[in-house]
């Protein structure tokens, strides 16, 4: 899959463009859910994900984007970055609207995230609060 936009700014799921490095670098030392991550957990998640790099005209990774799923029932996305650089431009929430698409492309019935301080952003998107969150458990295998 390769989106691309009439100012050169590309998505692709290719891994081989991704820059393992930088990713690693961003979520662990600036995304506060993913603090402290150590590189051989983002390239296990990598591989066991469909990841999306966001590219600059000149080639550049500049955001990223996760979606864990089997391809058919469930979909979570999750670990949307955005190089701070390049924050308020709409690229992030075309990176978001493209996955999403690709995830529709697979006939979940939804797909869910978890975010502390981006509720705006998707919910121009459609994202909403669950609707039975009472049906929702977790079991807790970190503090």
């Amino acid at each position: 899959m390769r989106e691309r936009r009439d100012d050169g700014y590309e998505i692709d799921d290719d891994p081989e463009r991704l820059d393992v490095d930088l990713v690693h670098g961003w979520l662990s030392e600036d995304a506060y859910w993913a603090l402290g991550r150590p590189r051989e957990v983002v390239e296990r998640s990598l591989a066991g994900s469909v990841n999306l790099g966001l590219y600059a005209p000149r080639g550049a990774q500049v955001g990223f984007a996760r979606l864990v799923t089997d391809r058919a029932t469930f979909v979570w996305l999750c670990d949307v970055y955005l190089d701070p650089k390049e924050r308020g431009s709409g690229l992030g929430t075309w990176l978001v609207g493209t996955a999403c698409a690709l995830a529709r492309s697979w006939g979940p019935r939804r797909i869910v995230l978890a975010t502390t301080d981006a509720h705006g952003m998707y919910a121009k998107l459609g994202f909403t609060p669950l609707v039975e969150p009472e049906k929702w458990m977790e079991l807790r295998l970190t503090p």
